[in-house]
């Protein structure tokens, strides 16, 4: 645990004081407490999967949704009780087919996400605002609306014309990853471990990056590859960003980074920003009676993603999967294992390299932190490790807004200092 520098210097003068204060001249206003300096903080998330729920006919942004951990986690009222105040909402289309007819198919998907995103915006004009610079998070969160910058989770619905990516860029996307569960046509996959290999970015990967920095986006490397990773940093003119990820050296998954990696990122600038996904923090194994419900569930829907499948049948799956979650909860992580991984990445790269980015609303959440309203409980432990205010608004924001507004130096080739 770090000694906070500001506690050393109150108790020094404290002690040097000329004169004892008598107690009805002591001050009578308390010390800010961890709450109020997580209110005065602009509080940003990298990985929103919110968006995801938009289409949900029993969900409303503005209303205070019964929390589920890892779907159900973020609306007007929690981000007001935690002090979030935005940050990237997130277009995600799982991979498929790496042909015309699926890729026309994930780009019908992406672009309908982006219209739900900007539809919610348009409904809600007091409540939230579309961002596209980095200038705009303070603006924005000073006029007491919530952030809403765009990024897009695995580029697959870009398919083979790169023309799309500034389609995109045009609706307000800002950040773009290539690749994630499974290979995509522009990346090795973290998690993919089929022997079909690009060894890292693929030809058209390259042009993405590429394309990426021309327009100014920053270039999301969660889910990909160390390969994948280790080229986009040789590529990129601009730093890397890990919207959501964890440490290989407090648990050892292909998903995670080790710290030499992570090390890596940091000297060229980029940032790493931690996830509170269970199954990314320790090994949780589901009980036998949980997963043969799953299996059972696979069957029944025959290996449909509710993500990409038509609205009656969403709302099926998402029925069943409740029934399955009632009956036999799943596994979950504890706020301390997620603290674990937090620390272990401010202890080798420091506070100008970590974020947070939670993979809320896409399965992260833990027992402690079961939704945004408990985001307080961060700065909390940060304060209590003696972080210092200005290292936490780094964690909070900070880095992510300077690697944008590197990403916007840098475009159509300008030098980035």
């Amino acid at each position: 645990m770090r000694i906070a520098l500001t506690s050393v210097l109150v108790l020094a003068a404290a002690a040097c004081s000329p004169k004892a204060v008598e107690p009805e001249m002591a001050p009578t206003t308390a010390p800010e407490t961890a709450s109020e300096l997580h209110e005065r903080l602009l509080v940003m998330d990298t990985h929103l999967d919110t968006p995801a729920n938009f289409s949900k006919p029993d969900f409303d942004i503005r209303a205070d949704n019964p929390s589920v951990l890892g779907s159900v986690q973020v609306d007007l009222p929690k981000m007001q009780r935690g002090g979030l105040d935005g940050g990237f909402w997130v277009i995600f289309t799982p991979q498929g087919p790496l042909d015309a007819d699926s890729y026309e198919a994930a780009k019908q998907a992406a672009l309908t996400r982006s219209d739900e995103i900007q539809a919610m915006v348009s409904a809600n004009p007091d409540s939230f605002e579309l961002a596209y610079t980095s200038a705009d998070a303070a603006r924005i969160a000073a006029s007491g609306k919530r952030v809403v910058y765009q990024s897009m989770e695995n580029a697959y619905p870009i398919g083979t014309d790169l023309a799309l990516v500034e389609t995109f860029y045009d609706r307000g996307l800002r950040m773009i990853g290539p690749v994630h569960f499974r290979d995509s046509q522009f990346a090795d996959s973290a998690t993919d471990l089929s022997a079909n290999d690009y060894g890292g970015l693929s030809p058209l990967g390259e042009d993405l990056v590429k394309e990426a920095n021309r327009l100014g986006m920053i270039l999301d490397g969660s889910h990909a590859a160390d390969s994948t990773v280790d080229d986009m940093i040789a590529l990129s003119t601009t730093p890397l960003i890990l919207s959501h990820t964890g440490v290989k050296d407090v648990y050892d998954h292909p998903r995670n980074i080790d710290d030499a990696l992570m090390r890596k990122i940091a000297d060229d600038g980029g940032v790493i920003q931690i996830n509170a996904y269970g199954g990314y923090l320790e090994p949780l194994e589901p009980t036998a009676q949980r997963q043969a419900a799953l299996d059972a569930l696979q069957t029944e829907f025959d290996g449909i993603s509710p993500l990409t499948a038509d609205d009656e049948t969403r709302e099926r799956y998402f029925a069943r999967m409740e029934e399955v979650d009632a009956a036999y909860p799943a596994p979950q992580s504890t706020f301390e294992k997620f603290i674990e991984h937090l620390l272990h990445a401010l202890e080798v790269v420091g506070p100008d390299h970590v974020g947070m980015g939670a993979d809320w609303d896409g399965g992260g959440g833990v027992k402690g932190m079961e939704d945004v309203s408990f985001l307080p409980k961060v700065t909390e432990r940060l304060l209590a490790e003696g972080y210092t205010e200005a290292e936490i608004q780094q964690f909070w924001s900070g880095n992510m807004l300077r690697l944008m507004e590197q990403a916007e130096k840098a475009k159509q080739g300008a030098s980035v200092e």
